[in-house]
Parts: C-alpha cells; structure tokens; sequence
C-alpha cells in the first residue's frame, strides 16, 4: 500500500495536487493510504513507502459545483475523508457516478460532512471572542481568541475575519493550529503550547450587551441551544449569565406582561359602534360637532384615540388659535388645550392680554396619536395624510366661527393653515395667508418651551412666545 503525509497547513491544496497526481498514474484508491502530519501506524506493519502501480491513467475532469463541496468536506474531522473523496474523484472522472447522487453511500456521506463543515465554520465566525493583548499606543491593536471546533476548519474560516477585522492584528489559536494576522498577512502554524488569553475590559461589557438585548419573553432554550450550542459555552464570556436568565425569565416575563399598556376606555367600543358610514358638511353644526368628529373614519387615527376632542370657544371669535393635535390629557377629557402644554398656553396668554375666553382654541388634527411604551402613551406626529384628512373638520370649524385671523402654533397647524411644511425657524413672528386670504401668524407650539432643559434658553423662548401672543392679539 502506498502512503501519502499531507501537511498539517495548506492540507486540501496538498490534496488536490496529489490527487491529480495519482489519478495521472492510474492508482487505484483502494492502493493508498491518507496522513495528515505524520505516518500513521499500521495494523499489519510499518507503513512502507510501496512502488506505484501501474494502471491505466485517469484525467480528472470535474462538474463545476463539485469542487468547493469536495474540499470543503475535506475539513471535517473524518479520518477517511480523503480516501473516499479521491475514490468519488476517480469515479465520476470515468463516469461511474453522477454528482449529485445521494443514492451513493459514499457520495451521501461526502455531501453530508460538506455540510456540518460548513454549519462549523459559520459557528466559528460567530462564537470567536477575541481579547485585546497589545500594548496601549501600538500603531496596530492586537488581539488573540481562543477556539476549539469540532472540525480542522481553522484555515477555511480565517478568511472571513481578515475581511472583518483587517485593520488589526490577531491570533486566533485552536488546539491543532494557529491562525496569525500581522500587518494583513494571513499565516498558519502549530498550536502546539498555544492556550486561552488572559480576560479584559471589553468581557464585562460584552455581558452587560448580552444581559440587555435578552428578551425573557421570548425565551425558547431549545432554539437557543440549537444555535449556540453547549459545547462553545466554556469560551463564551457572556455564556455564564444563561442559566441565571433563564431561571430568571419567568417572571421578568410576567413583569413585562404586567406593563402592558393599558386598554382603551369600554366608551370609545360604544362611540365607535355608532359610527355613521358617511357625513355631508351640511350634516354638522358646532353643536353635533363632537358627535360626529367621534365617528370619523378619515384616518386610522380615530381608530386608537379614545374620543375625538373639537375646539372651544364663542361662535364669532375674532381669533382662532390652533394647535397641532390633542395630548393624552386632552384625549382622556375631549377638551383643547387642558394639559400641561394648554395650561402653559393659557399663562402665557393672560402675560399677553390675549384673553381666551374670547378666543376659539382648537386643534389642526382632532384626534390623539400615540406609541404605547409601557403604560406610557407617547404622543407621535401626525404625517401629511392625516393633516390633510382632519382638515375637512378644522375647515368646518373655520366656516362656524369665522375668524378674521388666525395663530398656528407648531409645524403641523401651520402646515394645516397654510398648506407650507417649511420648517418654522424661518416662519416664526411671521404672517402668512391661508388659501382664502385670512392672516396666519405662526409660532411654536407650547410644548416646544416644555422640552426645553436650559432654563437660560426656556425663559428666551418663553418671551418670545408671549411676544407672538401680543402679535396675535393685535391681528384682531
């Protein structure tokens, strides 16, 4: 029997070169014997290096598919796994076996090994933890990893991280042999002495990241286990934080389940049960406004609020004053302007003698729209759609009161107003016309002056705001 030592590195080139070389001079597989490093030690003797012999000679001619799955099963771990590809090589040269065929035991078994290879080296790319072991100011960092596959895939799966991580250098060493990076030249050797590196700083923040993006209510161990399997657990740092998790998950998950946001009032069920299919302008007034804003079906925002809340204020105001849509508090009592931003609105205006009680206070979207988080509804901007849909209703609310001007605070009245989505830090103090000619003065909507932090900048904005009043109030 002859024997062929391929190399430790390098082991699937040598391979294939050998493989031609052997099929050019007619050896039969059934004539070899595969090594990898060294000779190995036969049962019925000391391996000698036989004569070849002669047979009729095989030129190897492949299906194009069948080479990158021939040497990526030359990874696996098998030790006949070179033995049986030359076999699969010799036969489908002589057209003996189709590609393809898993009625073959061994071509089933080659396809099968190509593919727990494949599964290893994407275990690989995910699984490798590396820790940082150069010295502070290099002009390169370094880092070294430490990883024990099921499969040599070493040399198959570095070239993913050369691409991933080609700005640095590392080792990444595994118990038969090293993967080296330096000044992006890629090399191999043996791992012989090689061990785990010593832990760092970015360990602990790693399982901090783990412990956060855990989600325990949806928690499937198997699944998890399937995907991050046991036997990488010892190298992961973050792998020691799973078993607290899960025990852990129950009842972070009933936590979670206990915060959900609270259910809609069972009085927007029974508004929405009497909801008319369509509304004609002449069917509303001011007085059955309310009633039918609560039907609206315009949008889907109606569908989430819990009631639709119209302006207030006498029919015949000289002024109208419009916001951009209803807050939570204003959704919950179906008033204007009753939350902080209103009460805000409504100090600002007794500073600027603009009284509200002769004022029609509304808004250019009639309806709530949120985001829950938590128990919390956060309040979410209307988009062009919804403005141009709601401003059927606030036209109506014009056409009732007829005011002779008008004050749009915030982009979204303004834009409802004036048909312009420019951005107000252009627009602000100024007039401009509604489509019918009335004056528009456009300011900032008070919840603006709310969010500001700095008390230096809330005070400015706050009297330029009482300052856009005063203007309004001269508009009358």
């Amino acid at each position: 029997m002859h024997e062929v030592i391929l190399p430790e590195t390098g082991t699937v080139a040598a391979w294939r070169r050998e493989a031609r070389r052997l099929a050019a001079a007619g050896v039969p597989g059934a004539e070899l014997r595969w090594s990898v490093g060294r000779a190995e030690p036969d049962l019925f003797g000391k391996a000698r290096p036989a004569a070849v012999p002669a047979a009729d000679p095989v030129a190897l001619t492949l299906p194009r598919a069948a080479l990158p799955v021939l040497e990526t099963a030359l990874h696996h771990r098998d030790p006949e796994r070179f033995a049986r590809a030359y076999e699969i090589v010799l036969r489908l040269a002589r057209g003996e076996l189709r590609w393809g065929d898993r009625t073959d035991p061994a071509l089933c078994r080659l396809l099968a090994q190509e593919k727990a290879v494949r599964r290893e080296i994407h275990k690989m790319h995910a699984f490798v933890r590396f820790r940082e072991i150069g010295v502070p100011g290099a002009p390169r960092r370094s880092f070294a990893a430490w990883f024990e596959p099921d499969h040599p895939v070493l040399e198959a799966a570095a070239p993913f991280f050369t691409r991933r991580f080609g700005d640095m250098d590392w080792i990444i060493a595994t118990p038969r042999l090293t993967a080296r990076f330096e000044a992006g030249k890629l090399s191999f050797g043996s791992a012989r002495g090689a061990d785990r590196p010593p832990e760092d700083a970015t360990e602990e923040l790693w399982r901090v990241y783990f412990a956060n993006i855990f989600n325990p209510a949806r928690l499937r161990i198997s699944a998890m286990t399937s995907e991050m399997p046991r036997r990488y657990w010892k190298n992961l740092p973050e792998a020691a934080l799973i078993e607290g998790m899960i025990r852990s998950a129950p009842g972070r998950a009933g936590a979670m389940q206990a915060a959900l946001p609270t259910e809609p009032h069972p009085r927007a069920g029974r508004i929405r049960s009497d909801r008319p299919k369509s509304l004609m302008e002449s069917d509303v007034t001011l007085e059955t406004f309310k009633s039918a804003l609560d039907a609206c079906h315009r949008c889907p925002i109606g569908d989430c609020a819990t009631q639709g809340v119209p302006g207030e204020g006498p029919e015949g105001a000289r002024l109208m004053v419009v916001g951009e849509q209803p807050g939570d508090q204003e959704d919950l009592a179906g008033r204007p302007f009753v939350g902080p931003a209103g009460r805000l609105f409504d100090a600002c205006a007794e500073e600027a003698g603009l009284d509200r009680a002769q004022t029609y206070v509304t808004n250019a979207v009639k309806h709530f729209k949120f985001t829950p988080r938590g128990k919390r509804r956060l309040h979410q901007r209307p988009n062009a759609g919804e403005i141009k849909a709601c401003r059927w209703w606030l036209d109506l609310e014009r056409k009732a009161v007829r005011p002779k001007a008008l004050l749009a605070l915030g982009a979204t009245a303004a834009r409802a107003l004036t048909g312009s989505g420019e951005a107000m830090t252009k627009r602000r103090g100024k007039v401009e016309e509604a489509e019918d000619g009335t004056p528009v003065l456009l300011s900032v909507h008070p919840a603006y002056l709310l969010r500001l932090r700095d008390a230096g900048q809330r005070a400015e904005a706050r009297a330029a705001f009482v300052e856009d009043l005063r203007k309004a109030a001269r508009l009358k």
